[in-house]
């Protein structure tokens, strides 16, 4: 069984305006247990629309999309939640910067559950599990439970988001151009503590980014889309020996078209 099915998924907007536009077209997508899947495409491909709808951000107009065989194709985001983990590319979103690093963790790792008067009560149990997986980060903020999150850094801030995004280890983690924001020094470090993440707890991962070099060197499978489907879909030893210029040659194979994205070209 699939970890994530997504079937004939097709999204508009603007329906029945001068400036409706098609974003997704019958787009189909399965990931098994496990998947590590980088997505990349030209701006207007689909690839935002795609992890928005994944996420229940936005329904579909049509098609079916189930997370660990339950169907959530009609579910609102917030019903959907418990099976998800997303990183946003603001590393301001995923955490509460008046909160301490500890609160965070606990408002994480509670979502969903039946809320009572002591939700703020952290056992000692709690604790030694945030100071555990903080400690895997190699940041040291497993000292630092008590220092609010707007003290940290930006890539900090990631970083204890994509903790927070695995605590419950979701059925499918969305890494939204998670590193977008990250200076060009920080990026790097965060994806790789994703990577150490996601392989540990054998999560299976969909990521979103411009930058053609990461969506080689990451994951085990690399998608490129146009036109709201997928024009290219590369895994296994054919993925571990791509170069840039032959993907984008692929790319102008399949497509009849060459790859204009220049963010992505220069990443």
């Amino acid at each position: 069984m699939s970890n994530l099915d997504v079937s004939g998924v097709s999204k508009s907007f603007g329906l029945g305006t001068p400036l409706e536009t098609n974003v997704l077209i019958d787009m189909s997508l399965s990931l098994q247990k496990g998947d590590y899947v980088t997505i990349i495409g030209g701006n207007g491909a689909g690839k935002s629309t795609l992890m928005n709808v994944v996420a229940g951000t936005h329904l579909p107009d049509s098609g079916r999309i189930s997370i660990g065989g339950n169907d959530v194709t009609n579910l609102p985001e917030y019903r959907r939640a418990k099976y998800l983990g997303r990183v946003f590319q603001d590393p301001m979103v995923g955490t509460a910067a008046s909160m301490n690093i500890e609160e965070n963790l606990a408002l994480a790792y509670r979502r969903g559950r039946r809320r009572s008067l002591f939700r703020w009560y952290i056992s000692s149990k709690e604790r030694a599990l945030y100071r555990e997986r903080l400690a895997d980060l190699e940041l040291g903020l497993e000292n630092r439970l008590a220092d609010k999150v707007g003290l940290l850094s930006g890539g900090q801030r990631q970083a204890l988001s994509l903790m927070m995004a695995t605590l419950n280890e979701p059925q499918v983690l969305l890494l939204d151009e998670h590193t977008a924001a990250l200076d060009p020094k920080t990026a790097p470090k965060v994806l790789e503590i994703g990577n150490k993440i996601i392989s540990k707890y054998n999560l299976t991962t969909m990521m979103v980014t411009h930058n053609m070099r990461d969506a080689i060197r990451h994951g085990n499978r690399l998608i490129m889309m146009r036109a709201g489907g997928v024009a290219l879909d590369i895994s296994g030893d054919e993925k571990k020996n791509l170069t840039v210029e032959q993907l984008i040659a692929k790319f102008s194979e399949v497509s009849g078209e060459e790859f204009s994205d220049d963010q992505a070209l220069l990443g």
